[in-house]
């Protein structure tokens, strides 16, 4: 016997429900079953395009500019991606923001974390804010023009280039680097983690730069 069509409008109502059941599912298996290493099949990404220097920029969220300068006081983690990212960004992002989570409260509220879109053309500010909460409601979606974004990088030799995905329904994919970048309480660039850096590792880094306790 045949099974009864489901409507388009019943369609509608179903699919957001299964995606957000895929992401989760997804962000349980990188944090507990997905061990980074030299798997072959691993996810690759771009080396830095040079040695990072760091310094301030200016880029937008959703709320408005947003400048590196702004969270002067407070240890920043910085990472350059984009919310298509089939893999590396939400092993990373899953990654920092479960290392957010273990943080106590009064530590917590000395970090910010910036998440960089280098997808301006299809990443709008909507879209950004709402991908990057996802992971944690205190990571911080900004990206902006393309110059903008490209002097950003540049200022921390983060890698990326389109590449075309004719087979996809998007179009083209970016490739990036896949360091997070470590800025210190003066804002000064101090480490930069490799790609799925355990979440153990960002934990002791973001406490070796919070001030002491008296």
């Amino acid at each position: 016997m045949p099974l009864p069509a489901v409507s388009a409008a019943r369609r509608a109502l179903l699919l957001p429900g299964l995606a957000a059941l895929l992401l989760a599912g997804l962000l349980v298996w990188l944090l507990w079953s997905w061990q980074p290493g030299g798997d072959d099949g691993a996810p690759q990404a771009p080396a830095l395009a040079s040695a990072p220097e760091g310094g301030d920029f200016t880029l937008r969220s959703v709320d408005g500019p947003v400048s590196l300068s702004d969270f002067r006081g407070r240890v920043v983690l910085l990472y350059f991606g984009y919310t298509a990212c089939p893999d590396i960004c939400p092993t990373n992002l899953a990654i920092i923001g479960y290392a957010l989570k273990q943080l106590a409260p009064a530590e917590r509220a000395q970090v910010q974390v910036l998440f960089v879109s280098v997808d301006p053309a299809r990443d709008d500010l909507a879209r950004l804010a709402e991908y990057a909460a996802y992971f944690d409601p205190g990571i911080l979606g900004i990206t902006g023009s393309d110059a903008a974004v490209a002097a950003a990088a540049a200022r921390y030799g983060a890698a990326y280039r389109r590449t075309q995905e004719s087979d996809t329904a998007m179009g083209y994919l970016v490739d990036h680097s896949a360091f997070t970048y470590v800025i210190d309480p003066r804002g000064q660039l101090v480490d930069s983690l490799a790609h799925a850096t355990p979440a153990d590792a960002i934990i002791a880094r973001i406490r070796q730069l919070l001030p002491a306790k008296t």
